[in-house]
């Protein structure tokens, strides 16, 4: 994949927005384009009571100026229409700003949500991008910092826009023009307000541009170090029980330490670079008021214009200076903004990678098929890790339908990697896979996931939606050895935390049975129970789930009792490769009802 710091910023702009802007050319368009154009109208309507306004500052002085009273009351008789003018056009703009934010971010949240755990990309992300620190924290937090504000920022300069244009002929129209006699001539400069705002609004930007420029990396630095301390603190609390039991506290207090003193670093130089950008902001928001006054003052002295004149054109004059040094005043946003923007194209960048296999120049795929005959075809299969070194070497194995097969081998020699790659979650390596096709597969990991809600849905997982009969349920809990949790299948409790290993383990052998899959692939499937325990549960691969194909990862004594077959992963300097052995029918075996002559041991070479 390519190095994402070296995209140019115009590039993570371009695919943001290629990816964002769909909210309104699929299926959420009609809903889009509604809320833009309420937005519009209310940006409308605020305008049109800003200009209102600004009228009736020029009728309310020149009436103060003549000293007419019936003048002054008429009109103040009309602000209570302006105020409530105005303040409706402001709700209605805010309602319908926030409006259009709430949904933007909810189709680009799903989008990239669901982008991100479909087909695993959950997964494999970790080994194909492990620069992409928590990416659920650049979905939940940097999607909602890249939208929010871009809604705010595109009102903000359509508003802008046509503020300035509005009150910049105001300003042509009241003001007219500047006439001063230098070296003899007469000099004329029309509509010399409308100029010097704009004049004053390009010193003001250029010097916030070059004082805030370095600020763009040093947040995207900043919100990367808080990302990578939530990431920390979430991995404390995740494996909090094991750290206590091995009495780990001072050396994680000094990793918190570690990572949260980047956080502060990091904070450091936003600080300065945001101390440089306040000197110019301060100073502008000094000249700000007084740069007007001073430049209508000697038209209002020779007596060209009124006193209401003078402040319609101080008003004007400061719509159209805010309007053009927009820039200005939402720098430091912007920066936050952008800082945003690219963490979550780096995140889609990531993901499109993963789809269209460019994770890593030059590799190679393992081809996924199906196979037509219900046997596991595994041929010329090379796996390797991200540095490229070879961990199972030229392997070619078939595994026959209702095959129970046990893997093992030393430490490092890829047991656990051959397993995600019967998965299809490993990206790195070669040769091809073949499952049966139409066969359904069940996965028992180790440590089995147990989902939030009732136990009931957890039993079903990842069906829960399915109907099962209670009967089926309560049985299978039976037959697991947890017939006393029949009783709570409708309560909710956080199962990864109530049940203990051993239990979470008899729950995942309670969903083979309620589920009955064709194909089960287990990894240290029985590691947290005791050997009956462990003999208990694996019976019933023979009993209930005779049918089914078994793949087992394991090392414990007497597990070869329940397979037929034993695929041995031998450390070789090329990398690790196969011997497969047939397992004779052992006594427990023979006892549960599968009487057959025992099978002379034969090793053959894979």
């Amino acid at each position: 994949m390519n190095d994402t710091s070296t995209v140019p910023r115009r590039s993570r702009m371009r695919q943001f927005f290629r990816v964002a802007l769909r909210f309104w050319t699929g299926e959420s368009r009609l809903r889009a384009w509604l809320l833009t154009l309420l937005v519009l109208f209310c940006v409308a309507a605020q305008l049109a009571a800003a200009v209102g306004v600004n009228a009736w500052n020029r009728l309310f002085f020149d009436a103060l100026e003549k000293r007419d009273v019936a003048a002054v009351w008429s009109v103040v008789g009309w602000l209570p229409l302006l105020v409530a003018g105005s303040a409706l056009a402001l709700s209605c703009l805010v309602i319908s700003r926030m409006l259009l934010q709430v949904r933007w971010r909810e189709w680009l949240t799903r989008h990239i949500a669901g982008w991100w755990i479909a087909d695993q990309r959950y997964y494999r992300l970790q080994f194909v991008a492990r620069e992409q620190s928590a990416p659920e924290y650049r979905i939940a937090d940097d999607v909602r910092l890249a939208i929010e504000p871009l809604v705010e920022f595109a009102i903000g300069l359509i508003s802008a826009a046509v503020t300035a244009a509005t009150f910049a002929a105001i300003l042509w129209h009241v003001a007219g023009s500047a006439r001063f006699t230098f070296g003899g001539s007469e000099i004329v400069i029309p509509s010399y307000m409308a100029l010097a705002a704009v004049l004053y609004a390009i010193i003001a930007s250029l010097a916030a541009y070059f004082a805030g420029r370095p600020l763009v990396p040093r947040i995207a630095a900043k919100n990367e170090a808080e990302a990578q301390f939530r990431a920390e603190m979430t991995r404390l609390r995740e494996n909090a029980e094991s750290i206590a039991l091995i009495k780990g506290d001072a050396d994680e207090r000094d990793s918190v330490g570690e990572n949260y003193g980047r956080v502060v670093a990091a904070w450091l130089k936003v600080i300065r670079q945001q101390g440089v950008i306040a000197i110019v902001l301060n100073t502008n928001g000094a000249l700000f008021p007084i740069v007007p006054l001073l430049l209508v003052a000697p038209k209002f002295l020779s007596g060209e214009i009124t006193l209401g004149a003078v402040m319609q054109v101080v008003a004007a004059f400061s719509a159209v200076q805010a309007a053009l040094i927009w820039f200005v005043d939402n720098f430091v946003r912007l920066a936050e903004w952008f800082a945003s923007v690219t963490r979550v194209d780096e995140l889609a960048e990531t993901l499109e990678a993963l789809d269209i296999g460019t994770i890593m120049e030059g590799e190679t795929q393992i081809a996924l098929g199906e196979s037509g005959d219900g046997a596991i075809h595994i041929e010329n299969l090379s796996l390797a890790h991200s540095n490229g070194r070879i961990v199972i070497a030229d392997a070619s194995v078939v595994i026959e339908l209702g095959e129970k097969v046990l893997i093992t081998g030393e430490s490092g020699t890829g047991k656990s990697t051959l397993i995600r790659a019967l998965a299809g979650l490993w990206p790195w390596g070669s040769g091809s896979i073949e499952l049966p096709q139409g066969k359904r597969l069940a996965f028992v990991p180790q440590k089995p996931y147990m989902p939030m809600g009732t136990l009931r849905d957890v039993l079903l997982y990842p069906e829960a939606e399915s109907r099962v009969s209670d009967d089926v349920v309560v049985a299978a809990l039976q037959r697991c050895g947890l017939s006393y949790l029949a009783k709570r299948l409708d309560e909710e409790e956080r199962w990864d935390q109530t049940l203990s290993g051993g239990e979470r383990q008899r729950v995942a052998f309670a969903r083979l049975l309620i589920q009955k899959p064709d194909i089960i692939i287990m990894d240290e499937a029985t590691s947290a129970l005791d050997e009956d325990s462990q003999n208990s549960l694996l019976g019933l691969l023979e009993e209930d789930l005779a049918a089914a194909t078994v793949i087992s990862v394991g090392h414990r004594p007497g597990l070869e009792d329940f397979h037929d077959r034993k695929i041995t992963l031998e450390k070789r300097q090329a990398g690790a490769h196969l011997t497969s052995r047939r397992l004779g029918k052992s006594l427990w075996r023979l006892f549960r009802g599968r009487a057959a002559a025992n099978d002379p041991a034969a090793e053959e070479k894979v």
